[in-house]
């Protein structure tokens, strides 16, 4: 569906699927689907953004497709390799990941030091001491931090600097894919600049490939070369982020979108505000057919029937939905 060049791809899933069981009573078993037959790919050295609102399930689609998360069904292939039932300690080297929290990811009880080194020591990538304590000393200044602060614990340091810690700890390894977490939700406007503006910079030198996963349209546009759209465990819309800010084709696409502030008070006033109606469904009873319908003011009798699949309906603009005739009217 989306394999086009396939010898470009570093990263594709297949029909990805994450279920979390959930007791309900003694003997019933359900299930929330956190993740639902995803499929795309991602080009080597692209920034691939992905949104959508809380719950929708980008951190575990991104934690699923490092198996950090064993997925229940569908296939995830690196470099032609499919990983899916693989021993993923080789791999961890060439794929990583920087957690949300920059706090809660770091040990309180180690020194930023050996945060940092114990990914070389797990993979044994220094041949002696003083040979890791250089790479801990420059990965810290890769980061912006200096190398004194290698003695320090996690609770002296800033929002920022901790996550700077986390981005030193992921390069560590020399990986060639980040799933970046929402890697700047919990820091200052000033200090999200800084950190984005660092990874760009870490991506042009070393050809770094991102899953960069985020709630702030603004950044996702800012750095992510195509852009996913979340619903309810599937993915709605996929396209380059150009393409999707100026031409966005899917309703909860769209009402996104509208959502996002203007600093100029007359065109934020002029611009047309999109209010979906209705509650939010139940991710472990979600809606039949179109997941979306229920909130959706294009929603017809098919949409309750047969869920939509992701067709490609301009070049390389992918989305899943049964009226866009309607809607593009």
């Amino acid at each position: 569906m989306i394999n086009e060049k396939k010898n470009d791809n570093l990263i594709e899933i297949v029909g990805l699927k994450k279920y979390f069981p959930v007791k309900e009573g003694f003997l019933k078993t359900n299930y929330v689907k956190a993740v639902d037959d995803v499929s795309l790919h991602i080009k080597k050295g692209e920034t691939l953004g992905l949104v959508g609102e809380s719950g929708c399930g980008k951190t575990t689609l991104g934690r699923t497709i490092l198996r950090l998360h064993e997925p229940t069904e569908g296939k995830i292939i690196y470099k032609g390799e499919d990983i899916t039932k693989v021993d993923m300690l080789s791999y961890r080297r060439k794929m990583q990941i920087i957690f949300q929290d920059p706090y809660a990811s770091l040990d309180p009880r180690m020194t930023i030091g050996d945060i940092i080194g114990e990914p070389l020591d797990i993979h044994k990538l220094y041949k002696n001491k003083q040979e890791r304590q250089e790479k801990i000393y420059n990965l810290l200044e890769t980061v912006g931090l200096n190398k004194e602060h290698a003695n320090r614990f996690a609770h002296e340091f800033s929002g920022g600097q901790r996550q700077r810690i986390g981005i030193a700890r992921a390069l560590a390894v020399e990986p060639e894919f980040i799933v970046c977490d929402e890697p700047i939700s919990a820091l200052d406007v000033s200090i999200q600049a800084q950190v984005v503006n660092m990874l760009e910079d870490l991506q042009a030198e070393r050809g770094f490939t991102y899953l960069f996963i985020a709630h702030d349209l603004s950044v996702v546009k800012h750095i992510s070369n195509r852009i996913g759209v979340m619903y309810l465990g599937h993915l709605v819309e996929l396209t380059t982020s150009k393409e999707l800010y100026k031409n966005p084709m899917h309703p909860y696409t769209q009402t996104l979108l509208s959502a996002i502030p203007i600093a100029d008070p007359k065109m934020s006033r002029s611009r047309k505000r999109i209010v979906l109606e209705g509650d939010i469904p139940s991710p472990l009873n979600p809606p039949s057919g179109c997941t979306f319908r229920t909130r959706c003011p294009y929603a017809t009798s098919e949409c309750s029937k047969v869920a939509p699949t992701l067709k490609e309906y301009d070049n390389g603009h992918f989305v899943a939905c049964h009226n866009l005739d309607k809607i593009q009217k």
